[in-house]
């Protein structure tokens, strides 16, 4: 709320042109600059995005995606399936419909670690925990984070609080990488990112534009998925070319602020450990952890599998070169 009083000021004649105040030609220049910087900083960056993934844009990558999602049938639930080679995997990715593969970091020495055994052996490990309201600040370029050791962190949680619980979200963690054995399920993925914390913790409702797998290595969370073209009922924001996302939240939806929301197809899923989600790209998701929770994910770098390889998507050699 301001502090100034309501003062009524008089309105003053327009100066002829020639009287007109002027901003200084430099901080024009300078002005047009730093918006002319940030432009091509965005384009430059999407470019590059295009090029890692194969495609010839961002943009038609995300408008092909929702468009392919239109002819999905509807699903109300996520089947459950047992353990696929890479083969199955694509060609039932293929059909960009979600799916949960059982029993897969039951084998993976991560799952043998529990908080204490964190505590013990990874103490000294760097962390960036989210605090405070990060599920409102979730996108936000200046949203609340703290640096911390792996100790400082699990004190922090042990500790307690009022408000959300801090949460470790998102982190490359090398130290833990060597302990989890990928399939391959992408010809192309980017690296391993963990995400530990107690039961509470949320990352809001959003999507990447990657084709993602979630490997559930400890503890049990809920995740609600909503497929891609739905986006017109949730009321989505740019956080960057292949990241958006919602207001809406699916575990308590405000139907009088978000009223389109009630169009929205809203999947739920529990995983559990040992379970691995695959989320096809453009398919928006929230995630709650119900317990202490370790989780690692890895996005693939490519085309997405449901456009199957789609040729007016696809970067032809000589479009790599001319970049």
């Amino acid at each position: 709320m301001s502090s100034e009083k309501n003062t009524v000021v008089p309105e003053l004649e327009p100066l002829p042109a020639r009287l007109a105040p002027r901003l200084p030609p430099t901080l024009l220049a300078t002005e047009t600059a730093w918006s002319g910087d940030a432009a091509a900083k965005k384009r430059a960056r999407e470019e590059r995005d295009a090029l890692v993934r194969g495609v010839t844009s961002i943009d038609a990558m995300r408008e092909a995606i929702k468009r392919v999602a239109r002819a999905l049938p509807v699903i109300d639930q996520v089947p459950r399936i047992g353990v696929l080679d890479a083969a199955a995997f694509r060609a039932r990715a293929a059909h960009g419909l979600p799916f949960l593969i059982t029993g897969v970091a039951t084998r993976w020495p991560l799952s043998s670690l529990t908080p204490q055994s964190l505590r013990e052996r990874f103490s000294h490990v760097p962390v960036r925990a989210r605090v405070g309201d990060y599920i409102n600040t979730a996108f936000a370029p200046d949203r609340a984070m703290r640096d911390m050791s792996m100790l400082e962190y699990l004190e922090l949680v042990a500790a307690g609080t009022q408000g959300l619980p801090p949460y470790l979200g998102n982190l490359e963690l090398r130290e833990l990488n060597s302990m989890c054995y990928w399939p391959a399920y992408f010809s192309k993925m980017g690296p391993p990112r963990f995400w530990l914390g107690p039961a509470g913790t949320v990352t809001p409702l959003h999507c990447d534009y990657d084709d993602n797998i979630f490997a559930q290595v400890w503890g049990s969370k809920r995740i609600f998925l909503v497929p891609p073209h739905h986006d017109e009922f949730l009321y989505p924001s740019q956080a960057n070319a292949i990241l958006f996302g919602s207001p809406v939240d699916p575990e308590a939806p405000d139907f009088d602020k978000f009223p389109l929301a009630r169009q929205a197809a809203m999947i739920e899923v529990i995983v559990n450990p040992g379970d691995m989600l695959y989320v096809p790209a453009g398919w928006y998701h929230q995630v709650r952890a119900l317990t202490f929770s370790l989780s690692a994910n890895r996005w693939a770098r490519a085309m997405p599998y449901a456009l199957n390889e789609d040729p007016s998507l696809r970067r032809t050699q000589d479009q790599q070169k001319s970049r």
